[in-house]
């Protein structure tokens, strides 16, 4: 058996591989996950550079004299209850798809799938929840055109939402894909939508963090970046 071996080593290249060997069906899986890995990354930092012009045009917009916070008493932002409990809804999904990436890895086919699927379930009910903040603000006289504050923050949270709807889109392939069994393919599919949700839950975070702050803070932040 040895002989045979060394036979094969000695007909072939370096390190026993000829020429007509096929390095195997996991070099090109590697290679497509990390392409779908720097595509991720790509687009992230695409969605990013977008939120941030967005965000710089809102504290430019928030010094201008007719600016109504939606934070002053009686506006629909002085007791965020209702944001509170949506953001408790995506947090909740970015964990169950952490979860579901752990088990994946694990090989728990089960806890996977039900951890993946309530990722899923919980993105839905935030989104729910978001419309439910719009028919909030409509009914309460909070319109696109009453207010510029009213404005960015239906586009802010609009533009968020618009991306996280896409990522169930994502979401809903990798579960069809789970029909087939694990597999690497599987279990990278899962790892990208974890990170996609965190991406999110981070976006949503510094959101709704910039949306509720008072107008002091909106002062401090354009005084810091030279905007006033």
């Amino acid at each position: 058996m040895s002989t045979q071996l060394w036979k094969h080593a000695e007909d072939g290249e370096p390190g026993g591989w000829r020429p007509g060997d096929s390095p195997g069906p996991e070099a090109p899986i590697q290679d497509r996950d990390r392409t779908a890995k720097v595509g991720l990354a790509v687009f992230l930092g695409v969605v990013t550079a977008l939120f941030l012009l967005f965000l710089l045009a809102f504290i430019t917009r928030s010094q201008v004299s007719d600016w109504r916070p939606l934070t002053y008493p009686l506006a629909p932002l002085a007791h965020p209850w209702m944001l509170w409990v949506n953001t408790a809804l995506l947090a909740l999904g970015s964990g169950c798809l952490q979860w579901a990436k752990v088990a994946g890895e694990r090989s728990q086919a089960s806890t996977a799938a039900l951890a993946f699927l309530l990722g899923g379930v919980f993105a839905v009910a935030f989104l729910v929840g978001q419309l439910w903040v719009w028919q909030q603000f409509t009914a309460w006289g909070y319109l696109v055109s009453g207010n510029p504050a009213n404005s960015f923050f239906y586009l802010l949270t609009g533009l968020h939402g618009v991306h996280l709807a896409g990522g169930l889109v994502a979401w809903a392939m990798v579960g069809v894909r789970m029909r087939a069994g694990p597999s690497d393919r599987l279990r990278t599919g899962m790892a990208l939508c974890a990170f996609y949700w965190h991406y999110l839950l981070g976006l949503w975070l510094v959101l709704f963090a910039l949306l509720t702050s008072s107008p002091e803070i909106y002062q401090a932040i354009a005084a810091f970046c030279g905007l006033r």
